[in-house]
């Protein structure tokens, strides 16, 4: 069974708390012991040496072992925390005072006797403890000497078995008890106020997490979403608040970013239609002429054949125009476009394209004026997308400004950017119309046709080049007075 985040983490807090009461309780009562014995052992360490010198069977050597055996009963009796062992020189036990079978060694070992006696050793040191194989305990120790020769030790047990056997049965009395079971309860209620505050410091992130399992149930519908999602507080000062108000933003600029490729999609999906109509056409009449002129070619007229390549040639060059605007649109959506910014004069740019439409304006007796006439601004920007601009708008202008009208393109200069104003005194463009003049495929009511066929990618191709460019190219425009596009440019820093 797959455990949620406060059950496995309110298992692992209740582990790791074990484990560390469990570890400090040994580590504390095993530096309490020690340090206990480390006590008591200098408390005793002269205790062998002063029983040595002060009693008359040890002062003059040993050799009545029964009477030293009833002397140790009575220090015994005396000192019911000791157990007094004589020993040979080579650690054999030779007398002690104690039921039969008690004492199972019958050798001590000499190397911490020798340690004690002979140097300046770090209590507690511990030896043999004759009446339990294996064991140590701490001790008190002499040499006995008879004039200059060893005759043995006294060795002597701090903590017999009868202090270990009394110091038991307190540790099983009841008031041992009752402070065992005091410090139970007493950590138990503190795992219990931890395992209370993880689950209200866990609980923001369940229900963040219950958001996500929502989500994903709905399947990322807004409608289904908004009314069951968790309300969370922005101005709180938890991390988990304000990240369940971060994961509810992005949900809803996901959703409109859905919402936005949908209608993207549909726009797209119409575009293909329309220009696959728009190609068409052109295509169907192209091939119609060329189809006339390869079947009748021998009974036509001169006349009739030259109007036929004609019209072919207009419908190819309507047809290039249309594909050559239409790549170049999915060049610019699909961010293929490479700029090549440099420093250059505005002014001659403007004049150069102005003189590009001179034939075509004088055709239609329209005037094409560059305001002021000269000027030396250089500005930072893709010359060859800045010249595609300019030829697009002042294109239009005078496709649908009517004879003797004007086209003005003029420059101002403020907060070091310089705006350009292409105006025309043109048919104009309707309040209902102008706010989707950018739309690809969008034409107005209003527009001129021309020599070459127009589908509405022109003005969607200028507004994505100015965009790159990081300017905006806005519109205004009064039905039957002109219209002025509009945008501005980056001075050029000078050297």
């Amino acid at each position: 069974m797959k455990l949620s985040f406060y059950p496995r983490l309110a298992l692992y807090v209740v582990s790791v708390f074990m484990v560390v009461i469990v570890v400090c309780f040994y580590v504390t009562n095993l530096l309490q012991q020690r340090t206990q014995e480390e006590a008591e052992q200098r408390l005793h360490i002269g205790l062998a040496e002063h029983l040595v010198g002060d009693n008359p069977l040890l002062e003059e050597g040993v050799y009545d072992y029964k009477a030293l055996e009833n002397l140790f009963h009575t220090l015994m009796v005396l000192g019911p925390n000791f157990e007094f062992y004589y020993l040979s020189p080579q650690g054999d036990i030779l007398t002690y005072s104690a039921e039969p079978g008690k004492v199972k060694a019958k050798k001590i070992n000499l190397t911490p006797i020798l340690q004690l006696v002979n140097t300046d050793i770090e209590l507690p040191i511990f030896g043999d403890d004759p009446k339990n194989l294996g064991q140590h305990k701490i001790f008190s120790a002499a040499p006995v000497y008879k004039q200059d020769t060893l005759q043995g030790y006294l060795y002597v047990i701090i903590g017999g078995e009868r202090y270990d056997s009394i110091l038991a049965n307190l540790k099983n009395s009841q008031s041992m008890r009752e402070v065992a079971l005091f410090m139970f309860v007493g950590m138990a209620l503190l795992l219990t106020v931890l395992l209370i505050l993880f689950k209200y410091f866990t609980h923001p992130l369940r229900r963040l997490s219950d958001d996500m399992d929502k989500v994903c149930n709905a399947e990322f519908d807004r409608e289904k979403l908004l009314p069951v999602l968790a309300k969370w507080d922005k101005s709180s000062t938890n991390e988990i608040d304000r990240l369940g108000c971060g994961f509810h933003d992005m949900l809803l600029h996901i959703d409109d970013q859905f919402t936005q490729l949908n209608k993207i999609d549909s726009q797209r999906r119409a575009l293909l239609a329309d220009l696959s109509h728009d190609l068409r056409t052109p295509l169907a009449s192209l091939q119609g002429y060329i189809e006339t002129l390869a079947i009748n070619g021998d009974s036509l007229s001169q006349e009739d054949k030259q109007y036929f390549i004609d019209v072919s040639l207009k419908n190819a060059k309507n047809l290039k125009h249309l594909i050559d605007q239409i790549f170049e649109l999915a060049y610019l959506e699909g961010g293929q476009v490479m700029l090549h910014q440099e420093s250059f004069p505005l002014g001659e740019l403007l004049h150069d394209v102005a003189a590009k439409f001179e034939l075509d304006a004088k055709q239609k007796d329209i005037t094409i004026r560059v305001i002021p006439n000269h000027f030396e601004y250089h500005v930072f920007a893709d010359i060859g997308k800045l010249e595609r601009v300019l030829t697009n708008l002042i294109a239009n202008a005078i496709r649908h400004t009517q004879p003797n009208g004007s086209i003005d393109l003029k420059v101002t200069i403020f907060d070091e950017k310089l705006r350009v104003d292409i105006s025309d005194t043109g048919v104009g463009i309707s309040d209902k119309e102008i706010a989707f003049i950018f739309d690809a495929r969008y034409q107005a009511s209003n527009t001129e046709k021309g020599s070459l066929s127009h589908v509405g990618l022109g003005l969607a191709i200028c507004k994505k080049l100015m965009a790159l460019l990081n300017s905006d190219l806005r519109v205004e425009s009064r039905l039957g007075h002109g219209t002025c596009f509009s945008f501005e440019l980056t001075l050029a820093q000078h050297t």
